[in-house]
């Protein structure tokens, strides 16, 4: 199947836009490239720090052959998602003994979870733990003993954090380790019901914990399709996982001898020994390319996956000198079927996407279509169309079999020929207010524009409590500002989903029209997101008065505020003080991230400058 002429024009847009920038970062790269082991440039002296507590491995990291792993964690055991890894590098470190290499914990970095922080002051570190995550990662192999990376991270800002660190190590092989879901506990449908009826003040605290711990109940990432489940699909996409191995649960058989054989590829594919004739050298920055970021892209908007890779991908590829807009994720949203219904898109959860086809089906659906790029650098040595692969044991036996040619549940995974849209719903908004997300795959055709008035507030709690007061009836806009990444770290508004979904279901027409975040799990309420420029930035949100029509259409890709022209360029900004938003839980550590942040579109990152093409 030929590409599809959408697929290429964009990328090749990206590319072309990317030239000056993505030419530098390769001819870094290329300098740093070493067929030597790493840990041969050290002094003595550095060395001897290097291998001191190595016990076992100490005679082969003093040796002058063989490649040294530099693991990279995120294990806390705080947090389902990250618990499993506790183990993962005695396995690495057993596996690559085999192999004739030697495997160190490099370091680790946080993990945070916005589960816990949801709705709470915490929630305004999330973006920038991202950041930190980056930076830790740097540190972690600064000390340049390594000579190839694993990368054990799942969650949310986890996975780009490590990403966009990892890069500036890319002549480096990089291989991304996920953990695996948890088992399915309750189903969706009941803990949303249990939510809402909580919202309404018709169910108790008791009642809603149980419902949360019976959903959040063990080991792995959560089970829904958010931000951590949309990163594994993309590793998927992009090569950066060994084959099928997103949603393989933790503590079983299979989960380990992915484990094992990733750390053997990765010492596969590092430049030792390599003349350059070899196309055995992987290293993550020709991984991760163009076309890679194009076949990501696809797969969040196939997969009806979050809003927040609207972000999270951007500085992801600046991190590699690849530039791409929301232009382009909408173009390449608009031409990309919806194959996949996954909670909060659909009733089943991620084990169920799993057993009905998962990534392989809908990345061969995909291929098939010429909607990805078959030929990219995949860190398992092959191309894409082995990345559709299943693993299985056959017995101790590592294997993989081709995926299933027809899904196994038609309401979970659809092929191209049958899909449940014709697009993948991920828009890109424009209009007198600036420019926005929304992700439409979960509302409905006859909720995907409004013209209401505004009812305009600074927090997620204030339209709450506004709820409480019985002030929120009939038609509007709900607009909260004061949000964006530069204002208090851009935080997800996640807790106002069971509101507003109630709201609707109530029969009034509502959306939401912000600078913050909503993770993809505003579901069925229009919601129109990443607002930019932010109001901390003067941008347009900032001019919006209470009764204000606002205009959004999803369909048409507008957004407006239909106010009079000369009394809009009239107002000034108005924006809430600040001053609560600087301190407590760590918040004050963070000013200089918050002063130094880029746009939403530009990825929200505060760790290099912008780059323009």
């Amino acid at each position: 199947m030929s590409l599809h002429p959408a697929i290429e024009r964009v990328t090749q847009r990206i590319a072309d836009r990317s030239g000056r920038t993505r030419g530098d970062y390769l001819a870094r790269m290329d300098a740093a490239r070493e067929t030597s082991p790493a840990r041969t440039r050290l002094s003595c002296g550095n060395l001897a720090h290097g291998f001191a507590a190595s016990g076992d491995d100490k005679a082969h990291l003093r040796g002058t052959r063989g490649a040294n792993i530099g693991i990279v964690t995120a294990f806390n055991d705080m947090l389902s998602a990250h618990q499993p890894y506790e183990q993962f590098p005695t396995l690495i470190r057993m596996a690559a003994r085999n192999a004739g290499g030697s495997a160190q914990v490099a370091g680790g970095v946080p993990a945070m979870c916005d589960g816990v922080t949801q709705g709470q002051v915490g929630m305004e570190l999330s973006l920038f733990s991202r950041d930190t995550i980056a930076l830790g990662t740097a540190v972690a192999l600064s000390h340049d003993m390594f000579d190839a990376v694993l990368c054990l991270g799942i969650c949310d800002k986890i996975v780009p954090g490590l990403l966009i660190g990892a890069l500036s190590f890319g002549h480096l092989p990089v291989v991304m380790i996920p953990g695996g879901p948890m088992p399915s506990g309750l189903p969706n449908k009941e803990k949303a019901a249990v939510r809402q009826r909580y919202a309404e003040g018709k169910a108790t605290r008791d009642e809603l914990l149980e419902a949360e711990a019976a959903s959040y109940h063990a080991p792995g990432t959560c089970t829904f399709y958010g931000t951590a489940n949309s990163n594994q699909m993309m590793m998927e996409a992009m090569g950066l996982h060994m084959p099928g191995s997103a949603f393989v649960h933790p503590y079983t058989a299979l989960r380990d001898a992915l484990t094992v054989a990733a750390t053997e590829q990765v010492l596969r594919i590092t430049a030792l020994g390599d003349d350059g004739t070899s196309d055995n050298y992987r290293p993550m920055a020709r991984t991760v390319d163009e076309k890679s970021i194009v076949n990501a892209l696809v797969a969040l908007a196939a997969t009806g996956g979050s809003t927040n890779h609207a972000i999270h991908m951007v500085a992801v590829a600046r991190a590699a000198g690849i530039l791409f807009d929301w232009d382009d994720l909408d173009e390449l949203s608009r031409v990309t079927p919806l194959l996949a219904r996954v909670y909060p898109n659909g009733s089943a959860d991620v084990n169920g996407f799993q057993e009905a086809g998962g990534t392989g089906f809908v990345i061969r659906e995909l291929l098939d279509a010429g909607l990805m790029h078959n030929d990219i650098l995949c860190v398992h040595g092959g191309d894409l169309r082995q990345q559709t692969l299943e693993p299985y044991l056959d017995g101790t036996q590592l294997r993989w079999r081709e995926p299933p040619r027809v899904t196994r549940d038609p309401t979970i995974v659809r092929p191209v020929a049958e899909p449940f849209d014709s697009e993948g719903g991920l828009r890109r908004l424009q209009g007198n207010l600036g420019r926005a997300v929304a992700k439409i795959s979960a509302v409905a055709p006859e909720f995907r524009r409004i013209t209401a008035p505004a009812k305009v507030f600074d927090a997620q709690d204030a339209l709450l409590d506004a709820f409480k007061a019985g002030q929120l009836e009939g038609d509007f806009v709900a607009v909260i500002r004061g949000q964006g990444p530069r204002a208090n770290g851009m935080p997800e508004l996640h807790k106002l989903t069971p509101t507003l979904s109630l709201l609707q279901d109530r029969g009034q027409r509502i959306a939401l029209l912000t600078d913050g975040r909503m993770s993809g799990a505003s579901g069925k309420v229009l919601a129109a997101i990443h607002v930019s420029p932010e109001a901390a930035d003067a941008g347009a949100i900032a001019r919006i008065r209470d009764g204000d029509a606002i205009r959004i259409d999803a369909d048409a890709g507008t957004m407006d505020a239909l106010v009079d022209i000369n009394e809009w360029n009239a107002r000034a900004p108005e924006l809430a003080p600040l001053q609560p938003n600087r301190t407590g839980l760590g918040r004050e550590l963070f000013a200089l991230m918050r002063t130094q942040v880029g746009t939403a579109e530009q990825g929200g990152c505060s760790l290099f400058v912008t780059e323009t093409p």
